[in-house]
């Protein structure tokens, strides 16, 4: 009988290469498959779908972990899964790609903000079965030893059943070891209520620092907040197509006298 050929897993991240999260992303991924980790060099939450234009991309080979293939990228999480297919695996895509663990969630409006979702939108891009994970708390004393069995069984479940076209799963764990399980979900109607502090420099000038309180205004039990609100991992299927389908019909209806 000839042995199963192991998957090969990119793991991927927005906290930098030598965060935490990813080292249990990284280590729980090993279990199954070849891992293979392409990380920024340094802290990139926030930065979305951005890509590095205009000036150069480093990458280079670390040794950080024994036995695990690692490389260090001076840009966004997005340039690492493209640096990734192109130039570290040369075209022949992985079988899996995993994004995270991040330091706070990424539930509800998060997604589109998030450094950990994108470069997990940008491996389904590529056509690569991805996943995005997040826990609710931003320590880098974080304990991510409760969530790891279902960061598993999901890469797991993946890994057997495929995605469907264009479709990447966003998953976030509630801190603590009282996970009750897991649920599909809707993305929240929630967002932030964002202010600007104004603080004044040594030179007295002026600078503006971002607060704000996450206000939801769902109150269906369906959601990835209610979920994590009541101790379960939310797992919400994400697309990349962003056309609002239901206002093609809706748009027809207009003249437009040109």
């Amino acid at each position: 009988m000839t042995k199963a050929k192991q998957p090969t897993i990119l793991v991927v991240n927005d906290d930098g290469i030598t965060a935490p999260g990813i080292k249990a992303l990284m280590h729980t991924m090993k279990e199954i498959g070849r891992v293979v980790v392409v990380a920024p060099d340094s802290p990139q939450s926030g930065m979305g779908h951005a890509i590095t234009i205009g000036k150069p991309l480093r990458l280079d080979e670390v040794d950080i972990y024994e036995g695990i293939e690692m490389y260090r990228c001076s840009g966004t999480p997005v340039d690492c899964v493209k640096l990734a297919v192109t130039k570290v695996f040369n075209g022949v895509k992985p079988d899996l790609c995993v994004s995270g663990i991040n330091h706070g969630l990424n539930n509800s409006i998060n997604v589109l903000y998030s450094g950990t979702m994108s470069a997990a939108v940008e491996g389904a891009i590529e056509s690569i079965p991805s996943i995005g994970f997040s826990l609710d708390d931003y320590s880098m004393q974080a304990d991510f030893e409760p969530c790891q069995k279902f960061v598993k069984e999901i890469a797991q479940q993946v890994l057997a059943h495929g995605l469907p076209a264009g479709t990447v799963l966003n998953v976030n764990f509630p801190a603590g070891n009282k996970i009750k399980g897991v649920k599909i979900c809707r993305q929240a109607n929630a967002k932030w209520a964002e202010e600007f502090d104004m603080r004044m420099d040594p030179y007295k000038r002026p600078y503006y620092w971002l607060t704000g309180v996450f206000q939801n205004n769902d109150q269906g039990q369906d959601t990835d907040v209610w979920a994590l609100e009541h101790n379960y991992a939310s797992i919400v299927p994400v697309q990349f197509d962003m056309t609002a389908h239901h206002a093609i019909p809706v748009l027809n209806t207009w003249l437009f006298n040109v």
